[in-house]
């Protein structure tokens, strides 16, 4: 019988699902939740349990003391366990009370905090601080813990009236104040609303003016310039053009330009494009439009004489192919990209600019949103063209949904929206049914095969593997699929056997068994594609094989694969795995045709479909899959998996095959799944976490959140609008009337998603900005670990060590990349056996370390540092102090919160973890807390919580009591039966005496106005003047996160025990979340 039918709901409150905790209640002395005359415990819940179920009402009561843990002898049947249910609800209850951590600080700590206090109460003046007297009056409750009748704050048994007097106090001035600070109390009149409002526009425009960058990014250097007409400057350019024509180089390229299909349509192209202001491109693969439409616009300007008024940013989805088709047209035109010339690039990090008027820029879609921060115009920009939009990126459905709306503001700028696949018709109709022209492709006829088709051919037979349960066998092979995802599962299901016998006639018994035996798996068979790239080397002619894999663990484990086969290991093979995430320097040598007798080999993922176009291939093996992400906002968790790819996937991964001469395609999955296969990917927008995107939407000006969506070529969900706004809300960057805050200006600034913003501007403010930065680059980009195959355990082991027993994912990232540091100081040589017996990636991180000096440099501009170098030992005086990292780690990722568990299972030793809206989940096993049993506290906070077989938290960090209290949520102080408690946001409690509690209330409602000024006005903290308000407060909080901790953890500990190494009569509780189960004398 489950916990959640056999127990009384109005017996107890404890954890939801059986497992999360619920704290409930407001100040001291409130009553049960259901409004009953029985009093209740502070945390909600009723004595004992429920009576009335047996004559006289009281035959079911619990005594958690009677009879040794034995039922009455009058109970019968169901009576019995129920009664052992609620036992065993009250039993675990009075566990959890027992083990909760204490929240304690030596005497001579407590005389200074309470010196501290009273010296910056007293400081502070009325005008200096416009809610000082409320302030003061709440804060100052930790003199009065109790009154004349002996009656303290959580005394509970005094009548209802008193409580509210007392006992809410300090709350009811609180939320006075919280008030007066977020938005007009409903007394208010309409006239005093209005004005208020005018007012808090006005010092908002004050404010965002302070918060503007004090130094120009060179992110834009390019966009803020003088566009002005200069005809000195045309007639210049008319005659540089003039002479490229005689120019050997650029007549080669020339003469190659003229073949594309794209330059036959030039003449079109370019009265379309000077005639409308909007103008939709579709083309097929190869036909030249990303590298020919932007030179036609150029070279048509400067023609006409007005090329100084020529200035074309073509947008791309990643930063591979910005800079190489930013080279490749360079190269068409004679020059070297940027260097002042006409053409050049710009990324994160990293450009080459061209000149500044008569020029063409590829830029990632990223740069166009920072851009629009500064000039939400883009007046210095003459053509905007939008390319790959068919991708439906989250930031270039954004961008067309900005663009649709600067059309009305600006009617001299031309927009060219560039489309490999054939929904050019949707984009057209988005734009007010604007032209559309349409380029045929230029690729030699490519023969298609199946997966059965390549089963026969090679005739691979795949290794025996358990076989999943039927439940599991299915189309989309998930757990968690979409509605319609779900609905072709079921028809896959349905229609496989029919489609099982359709292939007897045309292939062999041995075929059908091994496409049976690898649809019973969802994994890509990588031993299939080295077969296949095998078979391909020994019996197909020359050419370059392009392989399309999902994710960079596939593409290193092929090629883990290829690089054990002597074979591979020769000079007369190339092989190049092709990413995203890897360093722009070495992924150039993809384009580079190899010497004749040398095969190329390119593993990438879906980047090769249209961002780059490798001109050699002639081979491409689909995989058939591509690495989706999905937000499911009804739970708010994300799921990441390996999806089938969409019809329009397939066809531009065949379309890569065939540029040189008629190419081979192999597709790996069978017909049935081809004849399923949707037609385009779910735009990134109605999948994904919407936080980051509303912040932009808000710095931007682009008015009301959930209005702006709606505008969208496809709106996501109202549901998940809300959520992302009520996230937000949570974080302090919104107020309640969804006006950026001071903090979610600075947050919306930087390049990150709010959480690991807010890390970043605490790692600032507390002294501790390279660990916490290094912390934030790993986060907002990847960990550099690697685990080579076959030595899992091996690098799991270094990782371990790695933490240093910090019980610290992120502090194990700080500590690598500081050896790695170390290692490189020492010379390359000793960089290089360094990462590559931690099995860490240097390519990995140097990009963290790119990372973190455009983190500083944000930081700098909005004044929160004094240098642009993370190692500045001004913002670094606390860099050493690991406790104090992992309280900044709180403040950033905050309410990402977990309980630590134990686990009482003889077979499972170690520990469970549970969070409040899930229940039971998992650390992930890349985790250094993955397989850890000996915590010093009982909460973890995590970064990521994500979906796929189970649910799992990533990159997680054990923290103390003191690192939740200050940096967490609100607190609130009662009494729970014979325990003083502080809770964080009411349902991570503590044990503390009520003087304690109230100095540590007092304290962190002084961090966070310190924290708030700092914030609204930012300036360095000045760490050598030891007098100041501000470091003598963040000094005080950093002792006793330092100092205090060890007795705490010690008191944890102690506490745990009485519960991790039960003696006696006891209850185990299952791994199932609902399952719990007493066992009468059993002793251990």
């Amino acid at each position: 019988m489950t916990v959640r039918h056999a127990i009384d709901t109005n017996a107890y409150i404890a954890f939801d699902r059986g497992m999360s905790y619920k704290y409930g209640g407001g100040g001291g002395g409130s009553r049960s939740r259901k409004g009953s005359g029985r009093r209740g415990y502070r945390d909600g819940s009723r004595e004992r349990a429920d009576r009335g179920r047996g004559s006289g009402g009281s035959s079911n009561s619990v005594d958690e003391d009677q009879a040794g843990g034995r039922h009455p002898s009058h109970l019968k049947g169901r009576e019995i366990g129920l009664w052992y249910a609620r036992y065993g609800a009250v039993r675990k209850k009075n566990a959890d009370r027992r083990s909760r951590a204490v929240v304690q600080m030596d005497a001579a700590r407590e005389q200074n905090i309470i010196k501290l206090l009273d010296s910056v109460q007293n400081d502070q003046s009325g005008a200096a601080r416009p809610t000082r007297e409320v302030r003061a009056s709440a804060s100052s409750s930790w003199r009065a813990s109790s009154n004349k009748s002996g009656h303290c704050y959580f005394d509970g048994d005094m009548p209802e009236e008193e409580e509210q007097k007392i006992g809410i106090k300090s709350e009811e001035e609180e939320s006075i104040t919280q008030t007066v600070k977020d938005e007009p109390p409903d007394t208010w009149d309409d006239d005093d609303e209005q004005e208020q409002q005018e007012q808090q526009k006005l010092e908002e425009e004050e404010e965002e003016e302070k918060w503007k960058p004090k130094q120009k990014d060179k992110d834009l250097e390019f966009l803020l310039q003088e566009t002005a007409r200069d005809r000195s400057l045309d007639e210049s350019l008319q005659r540089d053009l003039q002479s490229k024509k005689s120019h050997p180089k650029y007549k080669e390229m020339l003469t190659f330009r003229e073949k594309l299909p794209s330059y036959g349509k030039k003449e079109e192209l370019v009265k379309l494009i000077n005639s409308n202001q909007v103008l939709v491109v579709s083309g097929e693969t190869g036909c030249g439009k990303t590298t020919q439409v932007t030179q036609f616009i150029l070279d048509d300007h400067i023609k006409r004489g007005m090329g100084s008024m020529c200035r074309v940013v073509c947008t791309q989805p990643r930063r591979i192919s910005a800079i190489s088709v930013a080279e490749r047209v360079a190269a068409e035109r004679a020059e070297i990209v940027g260097n002042g010339n006409s053409c050049g690039y710009q990324i994160r990090l990293q450009s080459q600019l061209p000149r500044r008027q008569g020029s063409i820029l590829y830029c990632t879609t990223g740069i166009i949103l920072q851009w629009l921060h500064s000039d939400p115009h883009l007046s210095s920009v003459s053509h905007l063209v939008l390319d790959e939009i068919h991708e439906r990126s989250l930031h270039s459905d954004v961008l067309l949904t900005i663009v649709k709306d600067l059309l009305n503001l600006r009617d001299d700028i031309k927009i060219i929206l560039m489309s490999a696949t054939l929904n050019a018709e949707k984009f057209s109709k988005y734009f007010d049914n604007c032209p559309m022209i349409h380029i045929p492709g230029f690729t030699f006829p490519v023969e298609e095969f199946l997966l059965e088709d390549v089963v026969e051919m090679i005739r691979y037979c795949p290794k025996t593997q358990p076989r999943r349960p039927v439940w599991k066998r299915g189309f989309w092979q998930g757990r968690h699929s979409r509605p319609e995802k779900e609905e072709k599962e079921a028809e896959y299901k349905e229609s496989w056997p029919s489609y099982a016998r359709t292939l007897q006639a045309r292939y062999s018994d041995s075929t059908i068994a091994a496409l049976e035996m690898l649809d019973s798996d969802d994994k890509i068979d990588l031993e299939l594609i080295l077969a296949l790239i095998r078979y391909i080397v020994w019996n197909e002619e020359e050419g370059a094989i392009l392989v399309f894999l999902p994710g960079w663990d596939n593409i290193s484990s092929l090629n883990d694969l290829l690089m054990a086969q002597q074979m591979f290991r020769s000079d007369r093979f190339v092989i190049i795995p092709l990413h995203s995430l890897m360093p722009t320097v070495n992924q150039t040598q993809v384009f580079k045709r190899p010497p004749p007798g040398v095969r190329k080999i390119v593993i990438a993922t879906n980047i090769a479909e249209t961002s780059i176009t490798i001109d050699d291939v002639v081979y491409v093996i689909d995989g058939g899959k591509i690495k989706e992400t999905n937000f499911d906002a009804n739970n708010n968790i994300s799921t990441m998996t390996a999806e089938w790819v969409s019809l329009a996937n397939a066809k531009q991964r065949k379309g890569r095959a065939g540029r040189v001469c008629p190419g081979k395609c192999y597709h790996l999955y069978n017909g049935l799944r081809a004849s399923l296969l949707d037609a385009y990917q779910l735009p990134e927008i109605m999948r994904t976490p919407l936080e980051e995107l509303c912040l932009q939407i808000k710095i931007l000006k682009l008015g009301g959140i959930a209005h702006f969506l709606q505008k969208a070529l496809d709106p996501p969900s109202e549901k998940a609008v809300n959520l992302a706004i009520k996230n937000l809300k949570e974080l302090n960057t919104l107020d309640h009337s969804e006006n950026l805050t001071a903090l979610g200006f600075h947050l919306a600034r930087l390049p990150v998603e709010p959480h690991i913003g807010k890390l970043i501007l605490f790692g600032a403010l507390l002294g501790c900005l390279d660990p916490v930065l290094t912390i934030a680059a790993s986060l907002s980009f990847k960990d550099p670990f690697f685990i080579p195959l076959g030595k899992e355990k091996i690098a799991d082991m270094r990782r371990k060590t790695l933490s240093r027993n910090s019980k610290s994912d992120h502090l194990t990232v700080v500590y690598a990349f500081q050896g790695w540091e170390d290692a490189k100081y020492r010379g390359a040589r000793c960089e290089k056996d360094y990462c590559w017996d931690n099995f860490l990636c240097a390519k990995t991180l140097k990009m963290l370390h790119n990372m973190k000096g455009q983190f500083a440099e944000h930081l700098m501009h909005a004044g929160f540092v004094s240098s642009r170098d993370p190692k500045d030992p001004k913002s670094n005086v606390n860099s050493d102090n690991e406790k104090l990292i992992k309280a900044v780690i709180v403040a950033g990722l905050y309410p990402k919160v977990a309980m630590i568990r134990p686990s009482l299972q003889k077979k499972r030793p170690g520990v469970k973890v549970y969070t409040q809206a899930d229940g039971k989940v998992c650390i992930h096993p890349k985790s250094v807390n993955y397989e850890e049993t000996q915590f010093n506290y009982t909460w973890l906070i995590y970064h990521l919580k994500m979906r796929t077989s189970s649910i799992f938290l990533y990159d997680c960090t054990e923290v103390s009591p003191f690192s939740l209290l200050f940096f967490g949520g609100d607190i609130t102080i009662q009494r729970d039966e014979d325990q003083d408690t502080i809770a964080v946001d009411q349902w991570i409690v503590f044990r503390s005496p009520a003087r304690i509690a109230h100095l540590v209330k007092s304290l962190k409602r002084e961090l966070d106005f310190l924290l708030e000024g700092k914030i609204r006005n930012p300036a360095p903290v000045d760490w050598q003047n030891r007098q100041s308000k501000d470091c003598a407060v963040i000094t005080a909080i950093i002792d006793l996160i330092t100092t205090q901790e060890t007795t705490t953890a010690a008191g944890a500990a102690g506490a745990d025990n009485s519960t991790w190494t039960p003696r006696g009569q006891h209850i185990y509780f299952s791994d199932d979340d609902d399952d719990q189960r007493t066992h009468a004398g059993d002793t251990t």
